[in-house]
């Protein structure tokens, strides 16, 4: 039985071939990650009944196991949440350290370990980071801004390019494979990629700008 990893927002399967579980949710045809964590595919006793696959919470809190405690170090790709957005940067709480690979893709998850570093999602308590315009995207000029790319609320991928000074890491989302994973739209509904530059709302189908991570 394979186990993927996988974060918030990431395809894992069709609702033609798998049962959605505990974890996930369903866009369309298409079965979604509703947390971070690792896949679940449950064989159903009725063999001609599809499987279940599902993404299980952690039963273990990080903070009383040493041995899950990993700190952001450059080269690291880190789930955050953005917390202000400026004119020139925003800052954002790193709330996970993905380790081992680039990017959460099934084909590569034997080598990947996704590992929260603390329980607590307060973002006064967990690390901060700093992402500056120039670093948005891999050729960022004078049309890059970071209110068409970001907003309060998005998940995002990125990688950890400076430890910074005492209060922030210095993150970039250059690449295809870093951006939005997760986004709620100004209507305060879920929202779906529909390019690199747009995610569009589940029940208005209004876009909104965004600097979107390539699905794996």
């Amino acid at each position: 039985m394979t186990s993927t990893a996988c974060v918030p927002g990431q395809v894992l399967s069709n609702t033609s071939t798998h049962v959605p579980g505990p974890g996930t949710h369903v866009y369309e045809t298409k079965i979604l990650a509703s947390i971070l964590g690792h896949t679940l595919i449950t064989s159903s006793p009725d063999k001609s009944s599809k499987p279940t696959i599902s993404v299980p919470r952690q039963s273990t809190s990080p903070l009383t196991s040493t041995n899950n405690v990993v700190l952001p170090e450059v080269g690291s790709t880190v789930l955050c949440r953005v917390t202000r957005v400026r004119q020139r940067e925003l800052n954002a709480s790193i709330l996970t350290v993905i380790s081992g690979i680039t990017q959460p893709s099934p084909s590569a998850a034997a080598n990947t370990e996704i590992i929260p570093y603390t329980h607590l999602t307060t973002d006064d308590l967990q690390f901060q980071a700093v992402l500056r315009r120039e670093d948005i995207r891999t050729h960022s000029d004078a049309t890059t801004t970071v209110a068409s790319s970001y907003r309060v609320g998005d998940i995002i991928l990125a990688s950890v390019i400076s430890l910074g000074d005492e209060r922030n890491y210095y993150i970039s989302t250059a690449g295809n494979e870093f951006g939005v994973v997760v986004a709620t739209s100004e209507g305060r509904n879920a929202m779906v990629p529909m390019s690199w530059k747009e995610m569009r709302d589940v029940v208005t189908g209004k876009g909104e700008p965004r600097k979107v991570a390539k699905p794996s």
